[in-house]
């Protein structure tokens, strides 16, 4: 499709980010929102013949997803340590409405886990699809009791040297990772990190209540897939789950799967945690959306039941087949209102990470947008201003 320097979405139900209006349109200039009016401001301007006006016949504009937790699609991951790979997956992902990303990497042994990462970087600038904002860690400084699909012989203590060895193959570009509050020399690995930048995130940890306060006091403030792979909250010692939802500040990730999160938890958030707080993720795999050949991940043959995936070898769930769209649709479906289920997927991911130009719709903010039906279809997706897909008459 023509890369367009100027672009009208109109006709349509906007959802900014910070609020929902009906019957709006949306300007794009340049790479950049430069308006978002009224119908009756629509009517009354004109554009030039360098403007492609779309009518999205009244359909739901919001901003794109942005996904900050994701392993692959389409049969292409991370895990492939190509930057051919996760440049598929930005084209695929920006078909489902994604027009942001952090490819996120599993602990392999450590000069296997440095080339994964050197071949991510070398992704970034090239997307023709999603933009790669940056690297996600998950791992290698987790519990060995909380592993989840991941093998423990990948697992380590902490290491400030590794870490070292792992921000410069980043060449700076590590933006979240996960790790457990309760390991020896975590605040030293989370000083670390607060000073370069990367946002630090309690995932697969058997940490009692006590580490988690201690890894907040040490800026551990964003939660890996709440409720997976963390120690439960019991009465005695709420754990790492207590420890989220008594904590206003902290943020979570959730996997609207309705499987890895029963659907009435969805609820329980709402209550325990501010509109802002709350981050949708697909914690895909790479046969997510495959359509053909075998279901591979990580080297496994995976079994697709229940709308995850199991591994065929041991029946262990290893990873979600979720959709950004169909987690905003599940969202709804439990109770959000449509502008906070979007803002789980946008606007939320990027005041999480950092991102200030992402996640609204607001005049000076990134052109990434998404317009799906009351029945959550895609139907146009622009990323950087570029539109990427069109199912809109012309």
């Amino acid at each position: 499709m023509p890369n367009m320097s100027s672009l009208c979405l109109h006709n349509g139900t906007v959802v900014t980010g910070f609020s929902v209006m009906d019957r709006c349109a949306v300007l794009i200039e340049n790479g950049k929102i430069a308006d978002v009016f009224s119908r009756n401001r629509f009517n009354q301007r004109s554009f030039d013949s360098h403007t492609q006006v779309i009518d999205v016949e009244g359909s739901i504009i919001a901003p794109g997803f942005i996904d900050t937790h994701i392993h692959g699609f389409g049969g292409y991951g991370v895990e492939d340590s190509s930057a051919e790979s996760i440049l598929t997956m930005s084209r695929l992902l920006a078909d489902h409405g994604v027009t942001a990303f952090n490819p996120t990497i599993y602990p392999s042994e450590p000069p296997e886990m440095i080339h994964c990462v050197k071949e991510t970087v070398s992704a970034m600038g090239r997307e023709e699809g999603a933009q790669i904002m940056g690297i996600h860690l998950e791992g290698p400084f987790i519990s060995p009791a909380r592993l989840g699909a991941m093998k423990a012989e990948y697992v380590m203590p902490v290491d400030l040297v590794f870490m070292e060895q792992l921000w410069e193959a980043a060449e700076g570009k590590i933006v979240n990772m996960t790790v457990a509050p309760e390991l020896k020399g975590m605040r030293e690995l989370a000083l670390f990190c607060v000073k370069k930048g990367i946002v630090l995130q309690a995932g697969h940890t058997d940490a009692k209540y006590e580490n988690m306060v201690e890894g907040m006091q040490a800026g551990i403030l964003h939660c890996t897939h709440l409720f997976n792979a963390m120690s439960r909250m019991e009465h005695r010692n709420p754990n790492a789950v207590g420890a989220v939802l008594i904590h206003p500040e902290v943020s979570c990730e959730i996997i609207a799967d309705g499987f890895h999160i029963h659907p009435h938890l969805y609820k329980l958030l709402q209550r325990n945690k501010a509109a802002d707080r709350i981050v949708l993720v697909t914690d895909a795999l790479k046969p997510t959306e495959q359509d053909q050949g075998p279901l591979l991940a990580y080297g496994d043959e995976m079994v697709f039941k229940d709308g995850v995936f199991y591994r065929k070898a041991d029946d262990i769930i290893t990873g979600s087949a979720l959709t950004m769209i169909r987690g905003v649709m599940n969202l709804v479906n439990s109770g959000f209102s449509l502008e906070d289920a979007v803002r789980t997927a946008s606007f939320n991911p990027a005041q999480v990470m950092g991102y200030r130009t992402k996640g609204g719709l607001l005049p000076g903010m990134d052109a990434d947008l998404v317009v799906f039906s009351k029945n959550f279809r895609i139907l146009s997706v622009v990323a950087r201003g570029e539109l990427k897909k069109n199912l809109f008459a012309a």
